[in-house]
């Protein structure tokens, strides 16, 4: 008869015992204020530094003055997200000055338990040495003040930022597992186009040995639209491009009647399912 109530006992403690590394957890962290607002950091990783720049992209260019404290974010932190809890991160990348995502996109990435972030001022007039540093940044910055499943940082774009994530998800496989590249998408090999007298042709050099974690490891999601003025070169680059070349998880979604704008919900959501495939634990009564 009192075998049930030792066995309460043990399991009382073991959550008091648990309750106290998360606590203990959380304090590793800074307090942060829940909701949307706009962050700054002042210490550039060593992944967004000019050597390492040029030697992730194979590039020749000097990637030029970068001064990451001038440099401001958007953040957003759902109303459930705890220090005690692990989330992932999305990170996005704007072919304009403001880093906005669609309405109904806020509550889906608060329902995935991901952590939004933007850059301001990163968009495709800004080069692309710049707009790489910025995600890179906002990568290490917010593993540094957020309990971050590192199974789970994204990056994503639309149009032009959508072929600065489709370059980061590679050149940087080992720092983003997952990459949505919205309605635009770069690769690293020339590719034939139609007949072959058109190249689609190549924009960076990964490491080899990055690009096999990529390779065997990451997984990529290419969001078109059916009137999509890149949709040709989206599914070009799917086919001809991370199929051919032998990436292990990539998928291809074509959004019927979309142009080139982004897509509702749904089709973040299914590319987000793709992502996470594997990652997440499994619900009560799950199969």
């Amino acid at each position: 008869m009192k075998r049930p109530i030792l066995s309460r006992r043990r399991w009382a403690g073991q959550c008091a015992l648990l309750l106290a590394a998360l606590t203990l957890q959380a304090a590793e962290f800074p307090p942060f204020t829940p909701g949307k607002s706009t962050v700054s950091f002042t210490a550039l990783p060593k992944q967004a530094e000019p050597d390492e720049l040029k030697w992730r992209l194979h590039s020749q260019e000097n990637p030029g003055a970068f001064d990451l404290a001038k440099e401001k974010f958007q953040l957003l932190v759902p109303a459930a997200y705890k220090h005690t809890e692990k989330w992932g991160v999305f990170i996005w990348v704007s072919p304009g000055d403001t880093p906005g995502i669609p309405a109904d996109w806020e509550p889906l990435l608060a329902a995935r338990k991901l952590l939004f972030i933007g850059a301001l001022k990163s968009g495709n007039p800004r080069n692309i040495f710049d707009r790489i540093r910025l995600a890179v940044s906002a990568n290490t910055a917010l593993r540094e003040r957020f309990n971050v499943d590192g199974r789970r940082v994204y990056v994503s774009g639309h149009s032009g930022g959508g072929r600065v994530a489709s370059m980061l998800g590679v050149a940087y496989a080992d720092m983003f597992s997952g990459t949505i590249p919205f309605m635009g998408v770069n690769f690293y090999e020339d590719i034939p186009v139609g007949d072959g007298k058109n190249i689609y042709g190549a924009n960076f050099i990964p490491d080899d040995e990055v690009l096999a974690i990529a390779k065997k490891f990451c997984r990529y999601a290419l969001v078109t639209g059916e009137k999509d003025f890149n949709r040709a070169g989206t599914k070009t680059v799917f086919e001809q491009g991370f199929k051919k070349e032998g990436f292990a998880n990539v998928l291809y979604l074509e959004a019927p009647g979309v142009a080139h704008n982004l897509p509702p919900a749904p089709w973040l959501e299914q590319a987000l399912d793709f992502l996470d495939a594997g990652k997440l634990a499994k619900p009560a009564g799950g199969k």
